[in-house]
């Protein structure tokens, strides 16, 4: 029999409809897992389990009435712990950050309650969420289950780790150019990211997107379809898909369906052999099943990273030249002396990078003016140490492993990450299947044809045994 803590939030929620499940066995089963998982991955910030077990009772009674209170009634779930809850600090990762309690939820968690999903706990990042690493100079050290010597993937480090062992079948994570669906490549699960707007975020931001990482389409499209409620805090939001998520997880069937296989970023680290060689079987796939997979050219150019690169620098400078030295102080290393470069740029070099995100933007969209969907890797690269903050230790341009997923902040557009193989080390390898903009659940369905039609994966990975 299945571990409940191993089960899709679907399969959850239609075994407590026929009373084969309940909410109780679930968050037991889940937070049995996390006690097993934790003290070797240290994914989460904050426990929630004596207020999830009392949670758990209160739906176990609803569902023996009939009567389920939401969309996520007794669902476990977790969110990154910028994703602000009442009551508890949110560090952004960093040692250098006061610990004052959220004044109020997020739009993200208000759905959530409203929703009657049940909290387990909050899910670590890196400083500032800028590093697409499990390292935090206030978490400290997060690592991979499918071998713990190896990164997880960031910002949202925590929400994939979570996601591959089993802490629940949701975890809302966050991404500005990249931080969901890099941690979903290299922990071999699904990571979402919605069109901007999609899911309100506070405070709304350039590119900055909330969404599911999950081990299931279906359960990707449910977790989205909760959160993705316009709020008035966020004047980006989008128009509410009210009617059309039960559909995200449908299968697209792919005659004639044209997608363009993007093989190289542009910009940045070459594509490693053994990603390459993954994501071209993906396309195989795709056109055994009757799309029509033609070679794109790259998106990102030098100019666009190195410019992503000082306008984000610059962003955070003015921040963190404003702390007391002793806080500063306290950020990590890496993070610290990337943020301070840009003390010395220009105001016209400051306005160029940020006319990157435009460039890139345009870019996105005249590669899908002749497809219907974009698919690349999800990184060039397999997962590093864990121990470095990024691959080459190099903090003056450490984004050369996101020439693949920033463009689709940039521009706004959908896209989402799976696992498509794995890696020598034991870590997964993502392939990126990307949408135009707000066409959400097509790319669902995108990713459903694949995962339905994809290979069989390696078993999820099980908890160290304690000697």
């Amino acid at each position: 029999m299945t571990d409940p803590a191993d089960l899709p939030a679907t399969a959850l929620l239609a075994g407590y409809r026929d009373g084969t499940l309940s909410p109780v066995e679930v968050i037991d089963a889940v937070l049995t897992r996390i006690e097993q998982w934790e003290p070797h991955l240290n994914a989460l910030y904050t426990s929630y389990a004596e207020q999830a077990r009392a949670e758990a009772a209160a739906s176990a009674d609803r569902w023996r009435r009939g009567e389920p209170a939401g969309a996520l009634d007794g669902i476990p779930l977790t969110v990154k712990e910028n994703i602000a809850t009442a009551g508890c600090p949110t560090p952004l990762g960093t040692a250098a950050t006061e610990l004052t309690p959220a004044a109020a939820n997020s739009p993200t968690a208000d759905r959530i309650r409203e929703a009657a999903g049940i909290l387990v706990g909050k899910t670590t990042m890196p400083d500032y969420g800028m590093s697409s690493s499990g390292l935090s100079s206030f978490h400290g050290i997060t690592r991979n289950p499918w071998n713990l010597a190896r990164n997880p993937g960031g910002s949202s480090s925590g929400a994939g780790a979570a996601a591959a062992a089993g802490y629940g079948p949701i975890h809302y994570g966050s991404d500005i150019g990249g931080s969901i669906r890099l941690p979903a490549a290299w922990c071999g699960v699904v990571g979402f990211k919605p069109s901007f707007g999609r899911i309100p975020v506070v405070p709304p931001y350039l590119g900055r997107t909330i969404g599911p990482l999950t081990r299931t389409v279906a359960d990707a499209a449910l977790a989205t379809s909760v959160a993705a409620v316009p709020d008035w805090r966020d004047h980006t939001a989008a128009p509410e898909l009210r009617t059309e998520w039960t559909a995200a997880a449908r299968p697209l069937a792919l005659a004639g369906v044209r997608i363009g296989l993007m093989t190289e970023a542009g910009a940045g680290w070459p594509v490693e052999p053994v990603v390459s060689g993954a994501v071209h079987s993906v396309a195989e796939l795709l056109e055994s099943l009757g799309a029509q997979v033609d070679k794109v050219e790259p998106i990102m150019t030098d100019e666009m990273l190195s410019g992503l690169n000082d306008f984000w620098r610059v962003r955070f400078w003015s921040e963190v030249r404003a702390l007391p030295a002793s806080r500063s102080a306290k950020i990590l290393p890496y993070i610290h002396d990337w943020i301070a470069g840009a003390e010395t740029l220009t105001g016209a070099e400051v306005f160029d990078g940020y006319s990157q995100f435009d460039a890139m933007s345009v870019a996105t969209d005249r590669r899908l003016d002749t497809v219907d969907f974009l698919i690349s890797p999800t990184s060039p690269i397999t997962a590093w140490p864990v121990e470095q903050t990024a691959p080459d230790g190099d903090p003056t341009l450490p984004f050369r492993h996101i020439g693949f997923t920033v463009p689709f902040n940039a521009g706004g557009h959908p896209a989402i990450s799976m696992n498509c193989g794995q890696a020598a080390d034991g870590t997964a390898i993502g392939v990126q299947f990307i949408g135009r903009r707000f066409d959400d659940v097509r790319l669902l369905q995108l990713a459903a044809a694949f995962e339905q039609a994809r290979p069989e994966l390696a078993p999820w990975p099980e908890p160290p045994v304690r000697r």
